[in-house]
């Protein structure tokens, strides 16, 4: 397609040779007047001259400006020609192109920052591409995978789908921890970002080896603690007892038998004590998966009370039930729900003392169970380590039964709480989404 330029250069020049044409043929006998209309006729052609350059000239600045655009050169500049309306556009075009280039350079600095923290973050990075092919893999991710940044991509690519085939189905905000080899434990999450306008994924790889570990050597400190505690207990007596038994025995003198038979029943107890405590350990080890049925929540309730109101009654505890006539339906294991109950009802007569009051109220429409002690509560200073593993604020106690109610609660998906409302008003709160009621 023609130019503008080239148009408009070829209207002046038809122009003005048609009138040179025509002023000849007209005025060719007028020889002063053909000349003064020739005159006319050279200074139309030079006001024609300057309206080209004043109306051509924005359009070939323009044009260069637009070829810089489009090299992507934002540092070329316009020159102002003195003429205002070319000059206003050159200002529009340079302020243009500074706050392109300003963008360009912050974009930049932003990427190479990104970049840095992406190659020098202890946290193993994967990049992927629109399609969900794998781009980019940061050194973090290399070392705790075993890859060299040496082997070509493709080879990359396929040792990490081979050792971490569940990138592709991950699903943002839901990490998955696995194992990838032994001893190196981590966890896999996904997010995105947005680039050009879509999203990309990438996988953030973490390396949870250490806190497991740390975690795992603070469990077997405090057990092996608990269990050293408990036999140094049993153990301590009972030799003292079997002693004083012995020396008794070689004597021959037959005073003291009745004092004896009473220190051989402590040391049964301790024993019997020692037994049930490491039973209790291995019960929170060898916790089963629960058989669910449908249960009656009001009959499980009414029969652990009458279990354990002989149990209250000497520690001077009483029982207030608020339970409706109609039965409370739920899916559950009845054994595990048993001892998660006893010891829910347990928890609260020690926290209640003598004198205090455990009341159990339900409400089978709501699908909640709500079991109370009048106790002085739960202090701010150990309510987060509630149901840390073996956690207890009792001399004695060994932690394990909140550890137990927490597990057999979460394998059967109820949610649960512990809180102290007002003072005299501590709170176990159970909820049953699926209760049949």
């Amino acid at each position: 397609m023609m130019k503008i330029q080239t148009r408009f250069i070829l209207f002046v020049v038809l122009i003005h040779l048609l009138v040179l044409t025509m002023s000849y043929f007209v005025l060719r006998e007028n020889t002063w007047l053909f000349l003064g209309l020739e005159c006319l006729v050279l200074l139309s052609v030079g006001l024609s001259f300057r309206l080209y350059k004043d109306l051509i000239e924005p359009l070939q600045l323009l044009g260069q400006g637009l070829e810089a655009i489009k090299d992507k050169d934002f540092t070329v500049k316009l020159i102002e020609t003195g003429s205002p309306e070319t000059d206003s556009l050159i200002g529009v075009y340079n302020q243009m192109m500074d706050a392109l280039r300003n963008e360009r350079l912050k974009q930049e600095e932003q990427h190479l920052f990104l970049d840095k923290l992406v190659r020098h973050s202890p946290t193993g990075i994967i990049i992927l591409d629109f399609d969900g092919r794998i781009t980019d893999v940061n050194p973090a991710a290399l070392l705790l995978l075993e890859l060299s940044s040496t082997q070509n991509g493709s080879h990359q690519t396929d040792r990490i789908h081979s050792a971490l085939p569940e990138i592709q189905t991950l699903v943002p905000g839901e990490p998955v921890t696995r194992q990838i080899r032994p001893g190196v434990t981590i966890r896999i999450q996904s997010a995105d970002f947005v680039d050009r306008g879509f999203r990309r994924r990438f996988i953030i790889l973490e390396d949870l080896s250490k806190e497991l570990l740390l975690a795992e050597k603070k469990s077997y400190e405090k057990i092996i603690r608990m269990m050293a505690h408990e036999v140094n207990n049993t153990v301590g007596p009972v030799n003292s007892i079997l002693d004083s038994a012995r020396k008794w025995t070689e004597s021959g003198n037959s005073t003291g038998a009745e004092a004896l038979t009473g220190a051989f029943q402590v040391a049964y107890e301790r024993n019997q004590n020692l037994n049930q405590f490491m039973h209790n350990l291995a019960e929170l080890v060898r916790l089963p998966a629960p058989r669910k049925q449908t249960i009656d929540l009001h009959k499980l309730l009414h029969d652990t009370v009458r279990l354990m109101e002989i149990t209250a009654s000497g520690q001077k505890v009483c029982f207030k039930t608020e339970i409706p006539d109609e039965p409370f339906s739920v899916q559950a294991d009845l054994h595990l729900m048993e001892q998660a109950v006893i010891n829910i009802l347990k928890n609260a007569m020690e926290a209640a003392g003598t004198d205090g009051i455990v009341s159990i109220h339900s409400a089978p429409s709501e699908g909640k169970l709500w079991i109370t002690n009048s106790g002085p509560g739960i202090s701010e200073d150990i309510r987060s380590q509630l149901f840390s593993p073996f956690f207890s604020t009792k001399k004695d106690g060994q932690g394990i039964g909140l550890m137990l109610i927490r597990d057999i609660l979460n394998a059967h998906e109820f949610p649960f709480s512990l809180e102290t409302h007002a003072p005299g008003q501590t709170v176990f709160e159970i909820r049953f989404p699926h209760s049949a009621n």
